[in-house]
């Protein structure tokens, strides 16, 4: 992975930076897609975040995801970022909709 670009990038509070996962290129029945019909990919695993984020009443909580976690985040918004030549999308923890248990 790209372990060295993590070392000199901080992520603070509550940030999330995700990598998008790819896209679905062979249905199950074996039939290829094209990449317009491919539709957007909304699922990505986490791979760097932040320590903490600040709660409603106040007080400090942990982040509610980890690295290594799959999550589902929204069509819209996030911030891209490229490390090392690869595309990442950062976002808030609290914009992030979901995770996938195992």
């Amino acid at each position: 992975m790209a372990g060295q670009a993590f070392r000199k990038f901080l992520l603070l509070f509550d940030r999330v930076l995700v990598e998008r996962s790819a896209a679905k290129t062979v249905t199950k029945g074996g039939i290829m897609l094209l990449e317009k019909s491919q539709g957007k990919v909304l699922q990505a695993t986490v791979v760097a975040c932040g320590i903490r984020c600040q709660g409603k009443a106040g007080g400090i909580q942990p982040v509610s995801v980890k690295v290594g976690d799959e999550v589902l985040f929204p069509e819209y918004g996030g911030t891209k970022v490229v490390l090392e030549d690869k595309d990442y999308f950062l976002f808030r923890d609290g914009d992030i909709l979901g995770k996938y248990m195992d």
